[in-house]
């Protein structure tokens, strides 16, 4: 008996995954003056924005597919508008690393998302330092820097933006983590576009009229309706993707497939584009900071399972543990200490649950953003 939920999540599982590799892949086609040759990264990303927005907006106003969640005017500035700013850059950062460094090392390259996540988790107080993921931090960025070590066509300025790009994403995440969830306004995929979408399109204005607007003001551009039409559909598409994916899975699941994801767009590029060359040092240092990012996964999905634990078992766990220590020792003697120790439980549950990150650090920064993290911890609630 064929179990048709558990083929229907597979196949969502598979659509993300050629989805997500075939984006990326496409961009880098889009951007690359050996192929389409439309150096204009800036302009590539509001095409997404704005198409992705109106989409959206039809969604949302005209064919009222989703409702629009209460957004105020102080919510919209203190929160919209920074997350947009900071997922504006990490796109525009992202999209001009693909002038200069081959896909591959890209994804090399974005094994350091988890570490980006943790700095700025931790300057930002909604994380603390911790010793088994500082050493994972460790290992993720030994490997990262022998990968980069390897690389044959190694490109510092390609390797600034991509690393900017990240760190600028993994701002984003924590700041949605921060502003959004203590609104707690939970947004869809749908909704997120509505709201981010045009906010993105507009702080990516500035950066393109003063960059790229004067060089294609004076260059021959080769601009194909088709071409952008069908690359813009393909971003929103996976936006959709990555909802349904969630909606049917857990976190492991995501962070598996991620990994998946991640070894197949590398072999995938240097098909596609075969000036891209993978040294065995590559691959070596590729290994071992996945085996980082693997730890760090596995970390945080147990943190999450702890966080999840109804706080009257926890209780329960505590009032337990108490009492085989009363028994074991006569030293300790009940009195408000006890109440003390409850409330110290419940409020450690509280803050561990704010503290965990649920973003799936493999999942690429146009794809799994505040989007993942909102409805996954609907998901996983």
């Amino acid at each position: 008996m064929i179990n048709k939920p558990l083929v229907l999540t597979y196949l969502y599982l598979l659509i993300y995954i050629l989805l997500s590799s075939g984006v990326i892949l496409y961009n880098k086609w889009v951007l690359s003056p050996k192929y389409f040759n439309f150096p204009f990264p800036i302009t590539l990303t509001m095409i997404h924005m704005g198409f992705s927005g109106a989409v959206a907006f039809f969604l949302v106003r005209v064919f009222k597919v989703v409702s629009p969640v209460k957004m105020t005017l102080e919510i919209y500035a203190t929160c919209v508008i920074p997350i947009s700013a900071f997922f504006a850059s990490s796109l525009w950062f992202g999209n001009t690393a693909f002038l200069h460094i081959s896909v591959a090392f890209i994804q090399m390259l974005k094994a350091l998302m988890p570490v980006a996540t943790f700095i700025m988790a931790v300057l930002c107080g909604t994380d603390k330092p911790r010793c088994d993921v500082f050493l994972n931090m460790v290992l993720v960025s030994v490997g990262v820097v022998i990968s980069s070590y390897g690389e044959i066509h190694f490109n510092v300025v390609g390797t600034v933006y991509q690393v900017t790009g990240i760190f600028a994403e993994a701002l984003r995440l924590v700041l949605t983590q921060v502003l959004l969830q203590k609104k707690g306004l939970t947004l869809n995929p749908i909704t997120s576009l509505y709201y981010i979408a045009p906010c993105s399109f507009v702080f990516l204005f500035v950066p393109w009229y003063f960059v790229e607007k004067p060089v294609m003001a004076v260059s021959q551009i080769q601009f194909n309706f088709w071409i952008f039409f069908s690359n813009a559909l393909c971003a929103l598409a996976l936006n959709f993707s990555i909802f349904l994916v969630i909606g049917r899975t857990g976190a492991v699941t995501i962070r598996v497939a991620g990994v998946l994801k991640d070894w197949i767009l590398i072999a995938l590029s240097t098909v596609v584009f075969p000036e891209s060359t993978i040294t065995g040092l590559n691959i070596i240092g590729y290994a071992i900071a996945l085996c980082g990012v693997v730890m760090y996964n596995y970390i945080k999905v147990r943190d999450v399972r702890a966080s999840q634990l109804p706080s009257e078992s926890i209780q329960e766990r505590i009032t337990k543990d108490w009492k085989l220590e009363k028994r074991s020792s006569d030293l300790f003697t009940p009195s408000n200490s006890s109440a003390n120790v409850g409330g110290r439980g419940e409020g450690n549950f509280a803050a561990s649950e704010l503290n965990v990150d649920e973003e799936a650090p493999l999942i690429s920064p146009s794809r799994l953003s505040h989007i993942g993290r909102s409805q996954l911890s609907n998901h996983t609630a």
